[in-house]
Formats: C-alpha cells, sequence, structure tokens
C-alpha cells in the first residue's frame, strides 16, 4: 500500500517509465512491448517495477498468458494516454497548427468509409488546407473504438451497436440495411423484401465481426432463418464487386451506399423486418480529450459534408 506519508504525485513519473508502461499494455507482454520499443525486455521490466514500487500499487497481473492491467494499471493508463495526446496537442499549436498552415489528422475507420466516404472529404478538405496532411487507418468495426481509446487516432469513423468505454460519439447517424442487387436481379423490382425472400438466393455477406453481420444473425435466429452465404467476406469492396458481377446479392447499410461509386447498375430495396434494428454510423473521439486544431476542424467539415445533400459532396 502507498505509505502514509508518501508524496508520490502522478505527474512526477518519469515519462519513459510511463511510454514502457503504455507498450506493455498495449501489447500485452514484455516481449512485444520489447519488439515494438527495440528495447530489452529486462530494462522494460524495471521501469514497470519502479512505477508500481511509486505508486504502491501493482499495475499488472502475471498471467499464463500475458500482462494484464489491474484496476489501478487502468487509472494510470488512461492518465498516461491523455497526458501523452495533451503534450502532442501543446507542441502542435506552438509549432503553429492552430493556424491550419500545418499538421496531421489521424483517422482510423471500418473499410466501407476508409475506401470512399474519407477519401472524398480529405481530398476537398485539402482544396482550402493543402497543408494539412492525413493517416487513414483502416481496421474492423469492432477496433476502431480501441485504437482512438489507444490514442493512435484522433478521429474514429464506424459502425456502432454499443456505448464504448471512454469514446465520445460526436455525430451519429441511424444506418438501416438494405438488400443490394443488380437491376437484372429476379426481386431488383420489389418494393421491400423478408428476409425469407432474400435466403432463397445466393447472397454475399460480410464476416462475423462487422455489427451488420451481428444483427443479421440475430434478426435470422428470430426468424427462424437459415441463411447459407454464397460469399463471405471481411472486404466490403468485394461484396461489391461480386454483385456487380451477378453473382447475388448482398447487405448494406444506407450510409454505406449514399458514398459508394454510382452508375445505376445496382439497385437497392427495403428490408420488411422492423425488428432488424438499425446500427449507428458514428464520428468517435477519446472522452475528455481535446483535438488539435487541424483534427477538430476535418471532425466539423466531416459533420457538414454527412449533413449535407449528397450531389454537394
Amino acid at each position: 500500500m502507498i505509505p502514509p506519508k508518501s508524496t508520490m504525485r502522478i505527474s512526477s513519473l518519469q515519462s519513459t517509465a510511463l511510454r514502457y508502461f503504455l507498450e506493455v499494455a498495449r501489447h500485452g507482454s514484455l516481449a512485444g512491448a520489447s519488439r515494438a520499443l527495440h528495447v530489452a525486455a529486462s530494462a522494460i521490466s524495471r521501469q514497470v517495477a519502479g512505477l508500481e514500487r511509486s505508486v504502491g500499487q501493482r499495475l499488472f497481473d502475471r498471467l499464463p498468458r500475458g500482462m494484464v492491467l489491474t484496476p489501478a494499471g487502468e487509472i494510470l493508463a488512461s492518465y498516461a494516454r491523455r497526458a501523452d495526446q495533451e503534450a502532442e496537442r501543446a507542441m502542435q499549436d506552438v509549432l503553429g497548427l492552430q493556424d491550419l498552415h500545418a499538421g496531421q489528422v489521424r483517422v482510423v475507420a471500418s473499410e466501407g468509409f476508409a475506401s470512399h466516404l474519407l477519401p472524398r472529404a480529405m481530398a476537398a478538405f485539402r482544396q482550402s488546407y493543402a497543408d494539412i496532411a492525413f493517416t487513414l487507418d483502416m481496421v474492423t468495426a469492432d477496433m476502431v473504438a480501441e485504437r482512438v481509446r489507444e490514442g493512435d487516432a484522433d478521429i474514429g469513423v464506424a459502425y456502432q451497436l454499443a456505448p464504448a468505454a471512454d469514446i465520445r460519439v460526436v455525430y451519429r447517424q441511424r444506418a438501416t440495411a438494405k438488400a443490394v442487387m443488380r437491376a437484372d436481379h429476379p426481386l431488383a423490382r420489389h418494393a421491400s423484401l423478408t428476409l425469407r425472400q432474400i435466403a432463397a438466393y445466393p447472397l454475399a455477406v460480410s464476416d462475423r465481426r462487422t455489427t451488420l453481420r451481428q444483427v443479421l444473425d440475430a434478426a435470422c435466429a428470430r426468424q427462424r432463418v437459415v441463411l447459407e452465404p454464397a460469399l463471405e467476406t471481411n472486404a466490403m469492396s468485394t461484396l461489391h464487386a461480386f454483385v456487380l458481377a451477378g453473382g447475388g446479392l448482398t447487405l448494406l447499410s444506407e450510409v454505406s451506399l449514399r458514398h459508394l461509386p454510382s452508375d445505376g447498375e445496382l439497385v437497392a430495396v427495403s428490408l420488411k423486418e422492423r425488428f432488424l434494428p438499425a446500427r449507428e454510423f458514428t464520428l468517435q473521439v477519446l472522452q475528455g480529450r481535446t483535438l488539435p486544431p487541424a483534427a477538430d476542424h476535418f471532425l466539423q467539415f466531416l459533420i457538414a459534408r454527412l449533413d449535407a445533400p449528397l450531389d454537394a459532396n
């Protein structure tokens, strides 16, 4: 326990020790942190042990499968990530980023948005702010909040089924699913479709890690509809290409459809199942973090673009 007369303050902890501590938390092991930092595992272990002595608490549970943060470790990790991000913001401000003359905006997104929506928005933004650079990492939707929480991105763009810890959703939009097929598909002229009708034809679906697949599987279980996909993939571009090639139909959200290239070859038909819950398209930032000016400016630009009529984009 912490000695009664301890005057230790979190702000006095060494930045090197905190950096090593965060890498161990990120990778779940000394070996993983060692590879990422190019520092001997023994040196990292000493720094982590020093932190534990400073706070008078165990920061990790040492388990056979790796190192897992204790409640005390979670608190310190949350503090350290925010401190690192605020230090980065301060440096960017000092360098003049507040005038949007330079800087970088880090975005993480699931594939549908990384492939179409975001590249177009970034190109449009740079027409006014040519010196702002972007990094855009594509991950699965369930990883977006984690990457924002870890400080690897300023803005996260993904579908969401439930709130995520330490994440603030600054923009949300309902994302109702539709059946998408070529205009010559037998179901293309229907006003709406049931899951049973869809199940009778070759179907391409996203894999089980995606929020749409999770919603679809739950709805099929309730309806007692058995889906036997002709294609299952983790790439939305593959679904799009499969449908265009006449391989079958797929399910996509209205938000994704809105930003896919449109040449009139595809038709989107509404689903009848009222209890097929709509996901939410979200823009996510870290709770309590002040975004660097360039990232905040792009976030507001993106929100305005999402709210604008499609032909304005």
